[in-house]
């Protein structure tokens, strides 16, 4: 056994090496050539039905619009029903026939199972799964007293799309649908105090690679990876160190840092275009992929950045990271951050 993995370590190497030179270049032809099929063919959605978790703000709710605009059948998902109405009401005025709304929290897979009951028993079918919603936390883990205070992150963005995707994926094999993952490059991204968040993500996007194969051609998949989006996650709503929910937008400008924010409408649009194309993956803004070469490449070299970003020394508040100091200093918040998201509007609940 050693002898055939000392054989491979030696031929794997080159092998593919030059598989790629010979391989690689016809693919990229043939992904081009399916990229323009996709565009000039795109899945018309209009009366097709479309179910969004998280669809009470932020992407969530764009996502609304944009799939109402095209003349969707919604089904809008989230905990908080009031804001769920108004939601569905916009989308009516956007063009959409018909929007139900379920008040549900993802984490509970009873509540999952309801969705899309109360979805097939009112349209009869599911097109469309848009996952989407979730929450983060913003915490060193040295910090933590207890970790059990964060296994709503998996409970939410890991095991609330894996719920909803088992109750819809019998009926998205008789459509032939599609699921819209909402995944982050915060999947790849080492982002201090957000490893919770961080590790959530990268089990999702796992997750999907690994139902591409199971489903085959039956259920699309377009995963998406977004960096700072317009939404309450860069209003600063999140899980801070005793597990507690809170809106801190002084610590928001500590995990924002330098990064422009998206505003969410444009990314909205983004993903809905990918989506009815048939596109695999999406990274919006499209920018935000280098970091993933970044990653691969020269990892110490990230590291090193976000430490001098978003490390403080020894005791220093939070608040004292260099990004911080030079976000205050230069007043580039207002020319990174949409103005939504200096208002802190988001409701905790």
């Amino acid at each position: 056994m050693d002898l055939i993995h000392t054989f491979l370590n030696l031929a794997a190497p080159p092998f593919t090496f030059f598989s790629l030179m010979f391989l690689l270049p016809p693919f990229q032809i043939f992904k081009f050539f399916l990229s323009v099929l996709g565009t000039l063919f795109s899945e018309d959605v209009a009366g097709k039905v479309v179910v969004i978790t998280g669809a009470s703000s932020g992407i969530g709710e764009s996502l609304a619009y944009e799939y109402a605009k095209r003349g969707a059948c919604l089904v809008l998902a989230a905990r908080r029903e009031r804001s769920l109405q108004e939601v569905a009401e916009t989308a009516r005025d956007c063009g959409s026939p018909d929007v139900v709304v379920v008040r549900a929290d993802v984490s509970k897979v009873e509540d999952c199972r309801k969705i899309i009951d109360h979805t097939m028993n009112h349209f009869g079918r599911l097109d469309h799964l848009v996952n989407n919603a979730g929450i983060t936390s913003v915490a060193m883990l040295e910090e933590v007293d207890d970790v059990t205070d964060f296994r709503a992150i998996m409970d939410v963005n890991f095991w609330g799309f894996v719920y909803m995707t088992r109750f819809a994926a019998p009926y998205l094999r008789n459509s032939r649908g599609r699921i819209v993952v909402i995944s982050s490059s915060a999947s790849w991204l080492p982002s201090p105090r957000m490893s919770f968040y961080n590790a959530s993500k990268a089990a999702i996007a796992q997750f999907f690679e690994t139902l591409r194969v199971e489903f085959g051609p039956d259920i699309g998949i377009t995963l998406v990876t977004p960096g700072f989006i317009e939404s309450e996650l860069t209003q600063g709503k999140f899980l801070n160190k005793e597990g507690k929910l809170v809106v801190d937008q002084e610590m928001r400008d500590v995990q924002v840092n330098m990064f422009p924010v998206q505003r969410v409408e444009s990314c909205a649009k983004s993903i809905v275009r990918s989506a009815i194309r048939g596109e695999r993956y999406l990274t919006e803004p499209a920018w935000v992929r280098v970091t993933h070469l970044w990653k691969l490449f020269m990892p110490e070299a990230m590291e090193w950045m976000y430490r001098l970003m978003y490390i403080t020394g020894p005791g220093e508040e939070s608040e004292a990271a260099f990004g911080k100091k030079v976000l205050d200093y230069t007043g580039a918040k207002h020319l990174l951050y949409p103005e939504s998201v200096h208002t802190p509007e988001t409701k905790m609940e």
